[in-house]
């Protein structure tokens, strides 16, 4: 006979996830695999000639790379002669400051980084970001898309998640030609939201490159980067190919990440047998390399990957801290779906949450997960007022406000409204009085009439044949009755001039002022430190619409 009992729990969700015994030979291993490198340096006449293990000649292009370009060498022997242990400390020690700890690990190689973060608890890792991250104050990124490519319903999504707190917005495409539509939709609809909002449209790099160019978009973070050559090579890439890259981006006045996460060589078949930590610490340093701001990282896509081995999602957490440990702005993933438990999930999300981080969410869905292009998200818009609730319940703050109803839908009417004048001042196909009235009440594309594809796409092609940009969404904008948005999309592109937006953790304030790593940055040095919720902040995160007041009973 079977227990009841274990009947009962073999029908649990969390039974119905994958997990796999370790594997080191193929790279199935978190951290600590015995293929791993033993942290070394030399330098000769200012020349590193032995980074972790290899000598000058043994070097990849990554080695290569991260040797010429990832390591401030000055003080680079000291540093990685210290104690790992006594970093280790170091990083959780309030009364080091992060300065302080920075001036060590800047100099330090990947192996003497995993070897470090390894040697901390998933709270101490937690420690560790509270005072490792850049910015003081945390924020969240959100995803908006749908599975019809509906721009209408985007802008609504995107109004909404911009009154819910979101500093910053995705979208991607289930049609690729769809591509310019949406993104002048989330552009819209994120400005009507609340002015300052970057949004972003996440394609292949060249296409994104041109849709940043011509004002659709005001910054990028699909720009991936692997620890391994032969991961780079089959993608036709190499570190200096996406140094490039970021040059182009950050010369036109476009904010933009790297992207990297544990799980993505071994899940392509190529980890060399080395940790999944080990080869992120590697992609993390081509990023510092490369002179790029910061970088999506916390597995992301290949969340599976390390979710399937013992200590993986620790070693996730060690990674957004290695990233910290860089000075690099951390938009720590909490991405992709990768459970059928409820109980899984959060916990996943608890060390970015509870510490906060620059981004919390690289992609929390504002929509319900069907309507999520981008595979599907670990939190939904059908998760917002458990989000909600848990900050309320810990003083947290995970960047998302409670709401009123009216005002999300006044937010996406408007949001609607506005697409269907700028729509109309560009010539494009007609957005009916019908589907403004569905964008406001809908839930998802389920809730949606249909639009003619064929009329959209080959008004796109025309659109983009006849170099419309951003200024002609001003322009629109204006003409359609809604100067207000158009002022804000305006001065969304004035940002790309100043350039101000470029520098580490960058969100906008609704007056259009940078907040950066530069301006705000974390100073934490131990309790009533570094960032407190202000009064006037914790009461908007506590007075949740459903909490019945003293005066009402």
């Amino acid at each position: 006979m079977k227990s009841k009992r274990f009947e009962v729990l073999d029908a649990r969700p969390v039974n119905q996830d994958g997990y796999v015994q370790e594997w080191p030979e193929v790279g199935l291993i978190a951290m600590n695999s015995p293929f791993d490198p033993k942290p070394s340096i030399k330098i000769e006449n200012g020349v590193v000639t032995e980074l972790d293990g290899k000598t000058r000649a043994e070097f990849d292009m990554l080695d290569t790379f991260i040797a010429d370009h990832a390591i401030r060498l000055e003080n680079a022997e000291k540093a990685m002669a210290m104690d790992s242990l006594e970093i280790a400390r170091m990083i959780v020690d309030i009364n080091v400051s992060r300065k302080e700890v920075l001036d060590i690990t800047l100099s330090l190689t990947p192996a003497k980084l995993t070897e470090v973060v390894g040697k901390l608890t998933i709270v101490e890792i937690m420690m560790g970001m509270t005072k490792m991250r850049a910015r003081m104050m945390p924020a969240n990124q959100c995803h908006v898309t749908n599975v019809r490519d509906n721009p209408v319903q985007i802008a609504a999504d995107a109004a909404e998640a911009a009154v819910r707190g979101f500093a910053e917005m995705e979208t991607t495409v289930a049609v690729a030609r769809y591509a310019p539509f949406n993104a002048m939709a989330l552009f819209v609809g994120a400005q009507v939201g609340r002015p300052g909002i970057m949004t972003q449209c996440a394609l292949e790099e060249a296409t994104e490159l041109m849709l940043g160019m011509r004002g659709f978009t005001t910054y990028a973070e699909t720009i991936s980067v692997y620890g391994t050559e032969p991961v780079f090579m089959d993608g036709d890439d190499t570190p200096y190919s996406k140094a490039f890259l970021a040059s182009c981006y950050a010369s036109r006045g476009l904010k933009m990440r790297f992207t990297s996460g544990t799980g993505s060589e071994v899940q392509m078949g190529y980890a060399e047998g080395k940790s999944m930590l080990y080869l992120e610490a590697r992609c993390l340093a081509v990023t510092k390399g490369a002179g790029v701001q910061g970088t999506q990282n916390g597995s992301v896509s290949c969340i599976g990957v390390p979710a399937g081995v013992p200590g993986g999602i620790r070693a996730v957490a060690a990674e957004n801290l290695i990233a910290m440990l860089l000075d690099l702005e951390s938009t720590t993933s909490n991405d992709q779906t990768f459970t059928h438990s409820d109980l899984r999930r959060v916990a996943r999300t608890v060390p970015q949450l509870f510490s906060g981080t620059d981004y919390i969410c690289s992609g929390y869905s504002a929509t319900p997960n069907y309507d999520n292009m981008f595979a599907g998200s670990n939190w939904d818009a059908e998760d917002y007022d458990d989000w909600v609730i848990i900050q309320r319940d810990m003083k947290i703050d995970g960047g998302l406000l409670p709401v009123r109803e009216e005002d999300v839908l006044k937010a996406r009417n408007k949001a609607a409204r506005a697409l269907q004048g700028m729509f109309r001042e560009l010539g494009l196909p007609e957005i009916t009085d019908a589907e403004v009235e569905a964008a406001t009440y809908a839930n998802g594309s389920n809730d949606m009439p249909q639009r003619n594809v064929n009329e959209d796409l080959k008004a796109i092609e025309d659109m983009m044949a006849r170099k419309v940009t951003g200024v002609d969404f001003v322009k629109a904008l204006d003409r359609a009755g809604f100067p207000d948005v158009a002022h804000n999309i305006y001065n969304m592109l004035r940002q790309k001039v100043a350039g101000d937006y470029l520098h580490t953790a960058s969100i906008f304030d609704e007056n259009f002022h940078v907040l950066s790593a530069v301006n705000v940055p974390n100073e934490y040095h131990g309790p009533m430190t570094g960032y407190q919720i202000s009064e006037e902040r914790w009461n908007q995160l506590k007075n949740i619409p459903r909490a019945i007041r003293p005066e009402d009973i």
